[in-house]
């Protein structure tokens, strides 16, 4: 509230241009991978991770992702302007010119290296640099447009926040830490190939192989089924290696079991609307489950120290 009310008092023009450079750091999907990166950071701690790497490490990581979502937009700015989810992006629209967000996309890329390499340590803040590298250059200029399993090896990206945060309060890339990163590389065809079936004329149009294009919509709502099931499998990792107990098995088991209604419905009985709601659970899905190893891991901590 505070701070709503603090940007209110600012000039319109003002507004419009943090909301447009907020909107060029995909927020959503920054939010996402600071949270998992925390969860890292709080699951590799046998207490209470110390308050200054989780809150310098959670604004170094911020930072460097917003960097590499502005770089994706920039780079991806003509295929935004030829879909209809993304058309309104700032760079689509002309609100923000391409010198202006790439200057802001290397300062806040910057300012979160010295942040991670200063603060926490040289480990996270290289291995942030890599992710970085990895999302915006290879899997935005490359992988992308080069093949139909994009997103499968793309999603490596996607699923280093975890290793991230543990490395920052370690100092080093634990297998714990490999499980959580496995857990999001599985998840993340399912995830997207539901949006991607929803929007696979899009696709077409901008002639981006996603995997709906390619293959046809049924063949990618069999992988859809394939690849939640191994989701499923692999979430109980955690708990086959004493990571964690009995709360996050049970939730595990009901979260994935609730998603693998939603892929089974994908592939034998399709109605409209279903893959964006399949999408939308996803996310709610993965927050979900890493809450589930957050609960179990303190009620553990709270039971030793008792």
């Amino acid at each position: 509230m505070r701070t709503a009310a603090l940007t209110d008092k600012l000039p319109a023009a003002t507004r419009h241009r943090i909301s447009d450079y907020y909107a060029l750091c995909k927020p959503r999907v920054v939010m996402l991978i600071t949270f998992t990166a925390m969860v890292g950071m709080l699951l590799a701690s046998p207490g209470m991770v110390d308050l200054g790497v989780l809150v310098w490490g959670s604004v170094g990581i911020t930072l460097m992702a917003a960097a590499a979502a502005a770089f994706n937009q920039i780079l991806d700015r003509q295929v935004d302007a030829r879909m209809a989810r993304t058309r309104r992006r700032p760079l689509v629209t002309g609100q923000l010119g391409m010198l202006e967000s790439g200057a802001f996309a290397v300062a806040i890329g910057a300012i979160g290296f010295v942040l991670l390499y200063l603060l926490i340590n040289p480990l996270t803040a290289w291995l942030t640099l890599v992710t970085l590298i990895g999302y915006a250059g290879v899997y935005t200029l490359y992988l992308k447009r080069a093949t139909p399993q994009n997103i499968v090896i793309g999603g490596a990206a996607g699923a280093a926040p975890p290793v991230l945060g543990w490395a920052a309060v370690t100092g080093t890339i634990d297998p714990h830490a490999l499980l959580l990163f496995l857990i999001i590389f599985v998840w993340t065809p399912p995830h997207f190939w539901a949006l991607a079936i929803e929007r696979r004329d899009e696709y077409a149009e901008v002639d981006i192989p996603m995997l709906p294009v390619t293959h046809g919509i049924d063949y990618t709502r069999t992988q859809v089924l394939l690849y939640t099931i191994l989701l499923v499998a692999v979430t109980m990792l955690p708990f086959a290696t004493g990571m964690s107990g009995l709360i996050y098995l049970v939730s595990a088991l009901v979260l994935g079991g609730v998603f693998l209604v939603y892929a089974l419905r994908m592939r034998f009985a399709p109605v409209p609307g279903l893959p964006m709601r399949t999408f939308g659970y996803s996310i709610v899905y993965l927050m979900a489950l890493f809450t589930a190893l957050l609960v179990d891991h303190y009620v553990a901590v709270w039971h030793g120290v008792a």
